[in-house]
């Protein structure tokens, strides 16, 4: 299910663009990797579920759903993530097993950075008939971080905190 987008009302108040969308429910942190020749990688049942989410994406594209404008606004801000996963039963699998791989795979598929991301809230839900994720990705253009920091020099370590 792919919900019309909006561009105004979000939680913030902001005028930045509101992407709703459902998605299948990711499979288990149990086999999303395997070790191959000593490297960790994604299994072809990972890399499927992550092509669903790309085709799921390219819909919404295609749809108009999700514009242009949506995507440079999203490029150009932080993003908040909100994520209700609907899981079969209540006690079978984590909460935040699927964070890692519904967040790259979104954020892949959108051509967006995930380090914009700096704030995530997860839900657990039941629904044995349906089980999928429901995720609500909004622009934030009023973040601040807690103190402002300015790079002196290619060394990460010598900062020099700016304000008070």
């Amino acid at each position: 299910m792919i919900k019309k987008s909006k561009e105004s009302g979000n939680t913030r108040g902001n005028k930045l663009p509101t992407l709703e969308i459902t998605l299948p429910l990711p499979p288990s942190i149990n086999v999303q990797y395997a070790t191959v020749e000593g490297k960790r990688t994604l299994t072809e049942t990972a890399r499927k579920w992550k092509r669903q989410v790309e085709r799921r994406v390219e819909q919404m594209e295609e749809e108009e759903v999700l514009t242009d404008e949506m995507l440079t606004a999203f490029t150009q801000n932080y993003l908040s993530v909100f994520m209700q996963f609907f899981f079969p039963s209540p006690h079978r699998r984590d909460l935040d097993g699927g964070l890692k791989i519904a967040l790259d795979a979104l954020c892949e598929a959108l051509h967006l950075n995930d380090n914009r991301v700096v704030e995530i809230h997860l839900q657990k839900r039941i629904d044995p008939l349906d089980p999928r994720v429901e995720v609500f990705l909004e622009g934030v253009n009023d973040w601040v971080f807690d103190e402002q920091y300015v790079l002196l020099e290619d060394n990460p370590a010598q900062v020099k905190k700016v304000g008070n």
